[in-house]
């Protein structure tokens, strides 16, 4: 192979056979093993509701205890590579070639990557984590439900005073939704832009192995990576799926007396699935992007109420605190050797970086589609510094204002309250109470109906090969399975099933991100030779 040419469509299509069978694009083995093992499993978790419940509880703790290593190494490797490739040569190659220009203005580009990439997990957990962390790192003892336990203190020792602990909890969660879940997103969609735009490959998941697997991209091995990344995504959407139901209906319980009930957390999925049908009828520019750019508006709301009802000083003050205190505890929190507080790195931060990883497939090629025309060096510090920043300043807004009531004398209740009940609780403190309690609802709702609409239009592309235009019904097929999960997945097991399933699909796909990195260096290696 004497250049990089011959990586080209042509390669791609020996041996593919597109069936079309009720509307479907039947793509090789991968449409078919994806939708039978996954339809199976919907259908025997409801069956046997009970086993499937005890599965789960064994699941997420054995995984999360034998296996913590391997998802905190691996996510180092990605954060440290995605810094590698800012200050490398290879941050001037151009996605899409060196003519190629921005399809998005950079306000939709964010709007979109942020929406899809955090959208309800900031939500339900902006006020609920620091909370959980500041009641450990003072040694009190906060059991979250469905066995999320918080009795641990971060880095394993109580803090010495308030504050102390206060920078502490902020500094943790910043550290769960700052440069390593980012950096995670960042491997996989730039390889899956690289390797599609300027190498001409099929957009799915198989084409980034390519320099690694040669022509057996294209068959066994490429299937199974394809089938992996399915899996990956669908339980990773249902696990975000399960927790903005139960938060959005915590939210109308609170603000309409609407009862909580499995049965109505079921029918909620089920109406916002059916509002997602729609978006994903519309396709991507339609349907995708204004719902993404109206979740920005509405979160940018939520935000600036927060902002002014709360100790707005304090808060401001607090986000460049909260940034220098996260860097300085960096390394520690980084670190998987020889920690103290294992059953912190296990039960917060394996969970998460399983998490992350399981939504990668997702995240990724929708940030791919629409990131063509970006150098790689402004796409991975966009990635990776933007989304870190915003989502500093998010928890920075809500877990600080939640703080200062819980280290007050009127925060009990707001400690104690449900997880997907605290932040309406907090929003009980401020003036506007009704106004931004329904603004909460309305942005978890539209976060959610966008994350199943964005996961069908990823799911539908890798199982179709890579096309971007397969048939409607297919992707109706699929956003209405990611639902199905997420309700067995809740009624099986709450939220502690979410977990084990988000745990248990991300950690063989931890493997595939790290071959990815080799396999994306390889490519831009080549690319830059060519030059």
């Amino acid at each position: 192979m004497t250049t990089e040419s011959t990586e080209s469509d042509a390669d791609y299509e020996v041996g593919q056979d597109n069936i079309q069978v009720l509307g479907l694009d039947v793509h090789n083995p991968v449409f078919a093993i994806s939708a039978v093992t996954i339809v199976a499993f919907v259908f025997f978790s409801l069956v046997f509701k009970e086993q499937a419940s005890e599965f789960f509880g064994w699941l997420r703790p054995t995984l999360t205890s034998k296996f913590d290593w391997v998802f905190m190494i691996s996510t180092n490797i990605f954060v440290l590579f995605s810094l590698f490739l800012v200050v490398s040569p290879y941050g001037k190659i151009r996605l899409g070639g060196d003519d190629a220009r921005p399809d998005y203005s950079y306000a939709g580009w964010f709007a979109m990557l942020f929406a899809a990439g955090m959208g309800i997990g900031l939500v339900f957990w902006g006020v609920a984590e620091p909370i959980s962390h500041f009641g450990a790192s003072v040694g009190g003892t906060a059991v979250g439900e469905d066995g999320l336990r918080t009795d641990w203190a971060p880095l394993g020792a109580a803090a010495e005073n308030p504050e102390q602990a206060r920078s502490l909890a902020m500094a943790s969660t910043i550290f769960h939704w700052g440069l390593h879940p980012w950096a995670v997103y960042a491997i996989v969609a730039l390889a899956l832009a690289f390797f599609s735009f300027n190498r001409g490959l099929p957009l799915t998941m198989r084409s980034v192995f390519y320099p690694l697997f040669g022509e057996a991209t294209w068959g066994v091995m490429g299937h199974i990576v394809d089938v992996l990344a399915v899996f990956a995504t669908i339980f990773g959407l249902a696990t975000s799926l399960g927790l903005g139901a139960s938060q959005a209906l915590a939210g109308l319980n609170y603000l309409f007396g609407v009862p909580l009930t499995d049965g109505m957390k079921v029918a909620l999925i089920v109406a916002i699935t059916l509002f997602a049908l729609v978006s994903v009828v519309a396709g991507l520019e339609k349907g995708v992007k204004r719902l993404s750019e109206a979740n920005m508006i509405l979160a940018a709301v939520l935000l600036v109420l927060v902002l002014l009802v709360g100790p707005t000083v304090a808060i401001l003050s607090g986000f460049f605190t909260n940034l220098v205190d996260y860097v300085i505890y960096l390394p520690e929190l980084s670190n998987w050797v020889g920690r103290d507080d294992t059953n912190f790195m296990q039960g917060w931060t394996t969970f998460y970086w399983a998490w992350w990883i399981s939504w990668s497939p997702f995240v990724g090629m929708f940030i791919a589609r629409i990131s063509r025309g970006r150098t790689v060096r402004e796409f991975v510090t966009c990635v990776l510094l933007i989304p870190t920043v915003v989502g500093a300043l998010w928890m920075s807004v809500f877990g600080g204002a939640a703080l200062d009531l819980v280290m007050g004398e009127t925060g009990q209740a707001l400690q104690d309250a449900a997880l997907e009940l605290k932040m309406f609780k907090l929003f009980e403190t401020f003036p506007l109470t009704g106004i931004l309690s329904f603004v909460g609802v309305i942005l978890v709702v539209v976060f959610f109906v966008t994350s199943s609409d964005s996961g069908s239009l990823v799911i539908d592309t890798i199982t179709a090969g890579g096309k971007t235009d397969a048939p409607t019904a297919q992707r109706v097929f699929w956003c209405i399975l990611e639902g199905a999960i997420a309700v067995v997945l809740l009624l099986g097991g709450g939220l502690g099933a979410l977990q084990a399933a988000a745990i248990a699909t991300g950690f063989p796909f931890a493997i595939v991100l790290v071959l990815m990195c080799v396999s994306v260096f390889i490519g831009l290696a080549r690319e830059r030779r060519l030059k």
